[in-house]
C-alpha cells in the first residue's frame, strides 16, 4: 500500500508580544495589528490589515500557502512585505521562508512534511526464536 504525504504548515511570529506559533489549516488568515485578524501582530509599525495568507491546491493533492500584501480587496500596507530580504507584493511560502512586517516584527513559515505511517497490527504467526 503506498503512504499517502502528511503536511503540517506552521508560522512563528516574533513581535512585541513575544514569540508565538500558529497552526495553519484554515483556507484564508488575516494578518495584521487589528484585533480582529486572524493572525495578531502586536506592533505600532505594522498595519491594521497588514497580509492575507491564502491556501492553494497542490496537483498531488496537498496544498501550500500564498501570503499577499494587504487585505483581499487589494489595499496594501503601509510598509509592505520583506521576503527572504526581498520586497515582495505576494510569494508562495516554502519551508523556512522569513517574512518581515516591520521593525523588530517577522515570521518564519515551516512545511513540515512526512509520510503516513500504516500501523499494521503483528502477525499471529510471526515468532522470532532466541
Amino acid at each position: 500500500m503506498p503512504s499517502e504525504p502528511h503536511q503540517n504548515h506552521l508560522i512563528i511570529i516574533e513581535d512585541d508580544k513575544g514569540r508565538r506559533e500558529f497552526v495553519l489549516d484554515a483556507p484564508v488568515y488575516s494578518i495584521g495589528r487589528d484585533a480582529k485578524c486572524d493572525i495578531r501582530l502586536v506592533s505600532q509599525f505594522v498595519s491594521r490589515r497588514h497580509a492575507t495568507l491564502l491556501q492553494l491546491p497542490n496537483e498531488d493533492g496537498t496544498h501550500y500557502y500564498r501570503i499577499v500584501d494587504g487585505n483581499l480587496k487589494g489595499k496594501p500596507s503601509a510598509n509592505g512585505l520583506l521576503i527572504n530580504g526581498r520586497k515582495l507584493q505576494q510569494c508562495d511560502l516554502r519551508n523556512q521562508d522569513e517574512i518581515v512586517f516591520g521593525p523588530q516584527v517577522r515570521a518564519i513559515y515551516y512545511l513540515l512534511k512526512r509520510d503516513a505511517v500504516l500501523t499494521v497490527p503483528p502477525d499471529e504467526f510471526d515468532i522470532t526464536l532466541t
